[in-house]
């Protein structure tokens, strides 16, 4: 499976490379783009589930790393709270190689 990495700022400017093991997380995240922090969540956890759907119908197991990421990402967007203005910027996507997409 193509495996992706996309790069976040979180609303502190912090900056997170993230993993997807599938390209489903294009449909769901687009480079540029500024989510609000709830919708970055959701919008993660639907692609990484979707991923992780995948890998279980490819190989017959659920991915851990996928599980994992979304986890720093709920433990992350955890420590902004609910701030109304709180949101996030895709920075980047990009196949596991380093190409861009």
């Amino acid at each position: 499976m193509p495996e992706m990495h996309f790069l976040v700022r979180w609303p502190d400017g912090a900056i997170q490379r993230c993993y997807s093991p599938s390209t489903v997380i294009e449909d769901f995240l687009v480079p540029g783009e500024v989510y609000p922090l709830a919708d970055f969540v959701e919008r993660s956890r639907q692609a990484l589930g979707v991923a992780s759907d995948r890998v279980r119908a490819k190989y017959g197991f659920a991915c851990s790393s996928a599980a994992d990421q979304l986890a720093e990402i709920e433990a992350a967007a955890a420590g902004f709270g609910s701030a109304p203005e709180a949101a996030v910027t895709v920075e980047a996507i990009t196949r596991a190689d380093g190409a861009a997409r």
